[in-house]
């Protein structure tokens, strides 16, 4: 289960604080795929790197009693000064993985080659997005955010993440943000739509897009 209270976050502008998240209350089970739609700036993003634990909330807390994953394709927690290899080293300390088992299947999915021994910060987006998403997959989470994660790469790397989340992990909870309405109704069993800060939330998917497309 992950539940989130009155998630709620402002941001400093030259007018004031903005609230770009107004107290967002929704509960996860674990298998449950909930779609979040929403314009660009709506704060789609925001919440998903709210609940990964790489934004920090203004008020509100989450209560889980499941791993959650940081957002799949999310590059900023890499030190940038350090090689690909040097972040993965430190990834696998952290959740004990077994290091030779780890670069071989990182090394094999995000396909990177030479470059994962070069400063991270010599990468491309898209190559951080690869590496973020190979090491995000070799860590077995209970629940999966994912923020446009299949617009990364080309189609056979389209392919490649979509066997490895929405094959071989359709047991697994998830939190998918994407503007491709057809994707949403074939991956997710409910949906909400974040508007003007507002989070609202839909058992019924189909109600969710006809409601977000007349907005």
């Amino acid at each position: 289960m992950l539940q989130c209270f009155d998630l709620t976050k402002e941001y400093p502008s030259s007018t004031g604080r903005r609230r770009v998240l107004d107290r967002v209350n929704f509960r996860l089970e674990r298998g449950q795929k909930l779609g979040i739609l929403g314009r660009n700036g709506a704060g789609k993003s925001t919440l998903i790197r709210m609940i990964g634990g790489v934004e920090p909330i203004t008020s509100g807390h989450i209560e889980q009693t499941m791993s959650v994953s940081w957002p799949l394709a999310f590059g900023g927690a890499f030190q940038g000064s350090l090689s690909g290899l040097d972040n993965l080293r430190f990834i696998c300390r952290i959740y004990r993985l077994d290091y030779a088992h780890t670069r071989a299947y990182v090394d094999d999915f995000a396909e990177l080659g030479a470059q994962l021994a070069e400063p991270v910060k010599t990468y491309s987006s898209g190559m951080r997005a690869r590496l973020a998403f190979a090491l995000s997959i070799v860590i077995e989470f209970d629940c999966y955010l994912i923020d446009e994660v299949i617009m990364v790469g080309d189609s056979r790397f389209h392919q490649k993440c979509n066997e490895e989340l929405f094959v071989k992990r359709h047991d697994r909870a998830m939190i998918l943000v994407s503007h491709d309405m057809i994707f949403m109704k074939d991956t997710c069993d409910s949906a909400a739509i974040i508007s003007n800060g507002k989070f609202m939330e839909y058992s019924d998917i189909d109600e969710a897009i006809k409601t977000y497309e007349h907005l």
